[in-house]
């Protein structure tokens, strides 16, 4: 099990990206959160087998079609919660 914490910045607020997200992610079968950051960035926690974690940070990098990715910084991050499921978060 694979687990990255993913910060997306660029135009990447009110453009769909989170339920994009979502919805990539459950279909590569991860686990975790996605949320906004008030900086305007977009923060996700991902967790999974390691060939569909690289395949969502790929994918983080195109965004949904109205985002305009201008960077994903990724970073391994040690297992502090349980995930089970993938879930949209309020803004922090």
């Amino acid at each position: 099990m694979t687990r990255r914490r993913l910060v997306v910045t660029g135009r990447v607020q009110n453009v769909f990206y989170r339920d994009w997200f979502v919805e990539r992610a459950v279909a590569l079968g991860l686990d975790g959160w996605v949320r906004n950051r008030a900086d305007g960035s977009v923060e996700a926690v991902i967790a999974g087998a390691g060939d569909a974690v690289e395949r969502m940070i790929a994918l983080a990098r195109e965004g949904s079609p109205a985002a305009r990715v201008a960077d994903v910084a990724s970073h391994p991050v040690a297992p502090a919660e349980t995930l089970v499921g993938f879930e949209k978060r309020p803004t922090v």
